[in-house]
């Protein structure tokens, strides 16, 4: 509207309504947060650890001779966990580890203490795995003796318990973590100590 009585002309602006420029402030407020949340996460963003098995020993694997399958099993491997985080270390806890022939365990599980691992760096755990004997199936039993007779073991360890990031301030809920080593050992029968292993294992992690 204008208004040329005295030569001039007046604009009326029109008022903004206070609900409308409450709700712009708070979609405004809404989206810088969404963004800034979105680059610490990107910043932050963790990545699953990788495990590897570097070396065996052996100190009995056999079939009971009083116990039909059954095996007695005990076996330390050395197993190294490398952390690629730059920024973040991770917290491991409830860890236990077994091991499998032909997808049985012939290890109880063995309990292993909680584990803090630093940003970028590897751990080596060597558990001592077996004791006692474990029933197994025929086939599990059999197929041991054949595969000691050729002296090549295909075993499985598996490592299980959870995890958890902390990157600065920030510290991330607990995940469940299962790894699974496949490894070809060479094992004779009645050999014990220190075993080469086949293969270059490379373990599969889940979270």
């Amino acid at each position: 509207m204008t208004d040329e009585k005295k030569g001039t002309i007046h604009r009326y602006v029109p008022a903004v309504h206070p609900f409308r420029l409450f709700c712009t402030i708070l979609v405004t407020i809404f989206l810088l947060t969404g963004i800034i949340v979105l680059i610490v996460y990107l910043v932050y963003r963790p990545s699953k650890p990788h495990f590897t098995i570097t070396g065996a020993t052996v100190f009995q694997l056999s079939n009971s001779s009083t116990q039909p399958n059954a095996l007695s099993t005990s076996m330390q491997f050395t197993l190294v966990s490398h952390n690629p985080n730059e920024r973040s270390s991770i917290l491991y806890d409830h860890l236990s580890a077994y091991v499998s022939y032909r997808n049985q365990p012939i290890t109880p599980p063995a309990d292993l203490p909680p584990l803090l691992q630093d940003r970028a760096s590897s751990v080596a755990m060597s558990p001592v795995l077996g004791g006692g004997f474990v029933p197994v199936s025929g086939d599990v039993a059999s197929g041991l003796l054949t595969d000691q007779a050729y002296g090549v073991v295909n075993l499985r360890v598996v490592l299980m318990g959870r995890l958890r990031y902390r990157s600065g301030p920030f510290r991330s809920g607990w995940y469940n973590m299962y790894v699974r080593c496949d490894i070809l050992v060479g094992i004779r029968k009645g050999v014990t100590g220190p075993v080469p292993l086949i293969n270059e294992p490379e373990c599969n992690v889940d979270t």
